[in-house]
């Protein structure tokens, strides 16, 4: 059996360790348009401020090819599929053949169309090593940065390079900071400490043109600039898949075996749809933790195996100069609230069941409500005021304790 992988981020390593959970000795040929060792994208921020390494940023050691016995086609990118004859063409006309096939090709960021862009020179993007390092090279002590984008990507960026610059103006359509997780309310705190850290934000406002170094915005104000970081959002790499006649609406539709429209092409990662558990929606979730889970499941089922992807949540653990948080899941329903100082946490539940929750400040102990939204464990069962106001086991029956210890079967 012969497997071929497109991409070799976490959506590719799970897929190679779920592959070798069943099939110790087929062919695994991963191809892959950057020319690295697979590495955690999310840390490329904490190699610009110093926190990390390039041989630290290793999402797997160094052998680990080696030890899986995989074959990798570095620095190649895919430009075909031909799904009939069950073969890859690469950019330099390599064909590749494949048995069965995964498509993880991940996401690029999404440049928004504004007046004078193109005339920008120093212009750049923030999702991969490569990006970091073209960034690094720009920056200068007196640097005058501006990235659109208050998000996670904007704001990490913002992190990784506020001891290397002189300012950081930070731009957002949105009222608030990382509206993509967070409320307005938890959001207040964060963007508060970030300001301390001399970050400046312009919210409810957007660039109309950009005139040479100047950006002009929607509100009349303008900002000067020398660098600009575009980190507005990321858009699923669906193109090769959807010339293939694989089906793909926002990302690659695939199945709860992680099979798409297409038989022996599976899909993984951020250049899929994956279905939210928390608001029954099917949308792309461009999150590390899901994309390894899905990526192990399409190789279990790639190798024979039988497993099924069918508890995706949104989630992230993060921080921004020291204050840490953990979100999870959706936030409609009713909530529970509760503030000390720094520390934030909001819990949601609906139906009987915990539906999200925003940690920000104290996260100890958070896998217990991560637990509880994945597997929709009705609250009932449970004491839910003992673990809203501070997730323990104790909160648990014996029986479940037994079984999340280890200590019981099933």
């Amino acid at each position: 059996m012969k497997y071929v992988l497109i991409g070799n981020s976490a959506a590719a390593v799970g897929c190679i360790e779920g592959i070798r959970q069943q099939d110790k000795n087929g062919e695994i040929v991963v191809v892959a348009d950057e020319p690295y060792h697979t590495y955690s994208r999310p840390a490329i921020s904490y190699l610009l401020c110093g926190k990390t390494t390039e041989e630290r940023m290793k999402y797997r050691p160094g052998d680990f090819y080696q030890k899986m016995n995989c074959t990798v086609m570095l620095g190649r990118k895919a430009t075909r599929i031909e799904p009939r004859e069950k073969w890859l063409l690469l950019e330099d006309g390599t064909v590749v053949e494949y048995d069965k096939l995964l498509a993880a090709a991940g996401s690029r960021p999404f440049i928004p169309e504004i007046e004078g862009l193109a005339g920008v020179s120093e212009r750049h993007t923030f999702m991969s090593l490569d990006d970091a390092k073209a960034l690094d090279a720009a920056l200068k002590a007196d640097s005058r940065v501006l990235i659109l984008g208050a998000g996670l990507i904007g704001l990490k960026c913002a992190e990784g390079i506020a001891h290397k610059v002189g300012k950081i103006d930070v731009i957002d359509l949105a009222p608030a900071i990382l509206s993509s997780i967070l409320d307005a309310e938890a959001a207040r705190p964060v963007q508060e400490h970030m300001e301390s850290q001399g970050i400046h934000f312009h919210l409810s406002d957007g660039v109309q043109e950009f005139k040479g170094n100047t950006a002009v915005l929607s509100s009349g104000k303008e900002i000067g600039f020398d660098v600009l970081v575009a980190a507005v959002g990321v858009r699923p790499n669906v193109e090769l898949a959807q010339k293939a006649g694989i089906e793909a609406r926002r990302g690659i539709v695939t199945d709860e075996r992680c099979r798409t429209s297409l038989p022996d092409i599976y899909a993984a990662g951020d250049c899929t749809e994956s279905y939210d558990i928390t608001t029954g929606e099917s949308r792309p979730l461009a999150l590390l933790p899901n994309a390894y889970m899905q990526g192990e499941c399409a190789g279990i089922n790639m190798a024979g195996g039988s497993k099924e992807y069918d508890k995706a949540i949104p989630m992230n653990a993060i921080g921004f100069f020291g204050l840490h948080m953990i979100t999870a899941g959706s936030y409609d329903g009713e909530r529970f609230i509760r503030k000390s100082g720094r520390d934030y946490k909001m819990l949601v539940s609906e139906n009987g069941v915990l539906k999200g929750f925003i940690l920000i400040g104290d996260v100890a102990r958070a896998g217990i409500y991560t637990a509880l939204v994945r597997e929709r464990t009705p609250l009932e069962t449970i004491d839910y005021e003992l673990i809203r106001e501070k997730p323990q086991l104790m909160a648990f029956s014996r029986k479940e304790r037994d079984k999340k210890l280890g200590g019981a079967a099933g």
